[in-house]
């Protein structure tokens, strides 16, 4: 692995902070305090996204996309990370899991997707199946050559600006010596399909203004033409195409992460007690030192997973290792920051309290730190027959 950036890779890292230094940053407070993003903003974001040639740039040039590779696109969601997920949201990466469209799907979702006129949403967690995918209660079944649909998903990200869903439900049981196994398919559903409403869903103090929604599902009726991939071969399209989302959580908050230690180590500098800068105390000099320490470490193993993706190299164990690694160091360096800034930290004068706030999710979605560390330990002892 060559450890130096390119210069074309040095130039889609200088490319994207400064988008999101001159297009995100502004508009962050106004965000953390509405919960909304203006329509007029988001169209804005997406117009400029789109006229820079970054829009959908995980997808290949054969659909229309920038055909950036995992390293490359790693760099990208690292940069927009420093953001506000409400506002980068615009910045336009639909779910690879797109590229499963066959035939007129491509024309219907694929293509519009990529090209910015037709925004995805991906919708799998439910009430009682979180991370356990199986244990899903949203099922299909055929009635009268078409598929049926009932039930609900919840915590689903980006719902409030869809167009169309990535579905999964459960569509038949296997009765295995472990118990029952349900059967997933994945449905391509349109917003405003008959029998399938989207609401409000919960008030989450993470990530203000990026919403999470409440699908419902009631005799919802579709066709054949609706599956993505082959029925029942939901987690066959999972594995293919839903990797990324893991490295996508760790890159933003290696992002965030150098955003928030520049606060600390410019506050450290300048802030005075007993007649000296407080980075002057070891007690915070070595905060500081650890924080960055951390932070390139996380930076390092996200970009090394990406890389193995590139090599066509397995890569389970090492995404697992970036998320939990790069979420939980996320955690400590803004809980850091704000003891640094003591009790201005907590006030809403500084954005210190919003990355602490934010921070908290990024432990839980994607995939809790618990189940990284089960896909971790279980790659680990499965080749010693454990």
């Amino acid at each position: 692995m060559n450890f130096g950036l390119s210069d074309e890779q040095a130039m889609i890292v200088s490319t994207v902070r400064d988008f999101v230094e001159r297009e995100i940053y502004p508009h962050e407070d106004l965000v953390e305090r509405t919960g909304e993003v203006p329509a007029e903003i988001s169209a804005e974001i997406k117009r400029k996204v789109i006229d820079l040639g970054f829009y959908a740039a995980n997808f290949p040039e054969e659909v229309g996309g920038a055909g950036l590779g995992h390293v490359d696109f790693a760099l990208v969601e690292r940069e927009l990370g420093r953001g506000s997920m409400a506002l980068t949201h615009f910045f336009g990466r639909p779910q690879n899991i797109l590229m499963a469209c066959e035939g007129e799907q491509r024309d219907r979702y694929l293509v519009p997707a990529v090209r910015g006129e037709r925004m995805d949403a991906l919708a799998m967690t439910e009430p009682d199946a979180g991370s356990d995918v199986r244990g899903m209660k949203c099922s299909a079944r055929r009635e009268g050559g078409d598929w049926v649909l009932n039930g609900s998903k919840h915590f689903i990200s980006g719902a409030d600006h869809a167009d169309f869903f990535i579905v999964f439900v459960a569509t038949g049981v296997d009765d295995t010596p472990h118990g029952p196994k349900k059967r997933i398919t994945c449905f391509l559903v349109d917003r405003g399909h008959p029998g399938f409403d989207v609401r409000h869903g919960y008030q989450s103090v993470s990530h203000r203004g990026y919403k999470n929604s409440i699908l419902e599902f009631s005799d919802c009726r579709l066709p054949d033409s609706q599956v993505l991939g082959a029925v029942e071969g939901g987690f066959a399209v999972m594995n293919e195409w839903l990797y990324a989302t893991r490295i996508t959580v760790a890159t933003m908050a290696v992002g965030r992460a150098r955003r928030v230690f520049d606060y600390a180590l410019n506050y450290a500098a300048e802030r005075k007690q007993f007649g000296q800068p407080i980075g002057k105390f070891q007690g915070v000099s070595f905060q500081l030192a650890d924080m960055v320490t951390e932070i390139d470490a996380a930076d390092w193993l996200t970009l090394a997973s990406a890389w193995r993706l590139d090599q066509g190299l397995p890569a389970n164990r090492e995404i697992a290792s970036a998320k939990l690694y790069a979420s939980e160091m996320l955690a400590r360096v803004t809980d850091a920051t704000l003891q640094i800034h003591g009790g201005m930290g907590l006030m809403a004068d500084l954005p210190i309290e919003r990355f602490w706030r934010d921070a908290r999710v990024e432990r839980i979605w994607d995939g809790t730190s618990e189940i990284q560390r089960h896909i971790i330990s279980r790659e680990l002892l499965r080749p010693l027959g454990s």
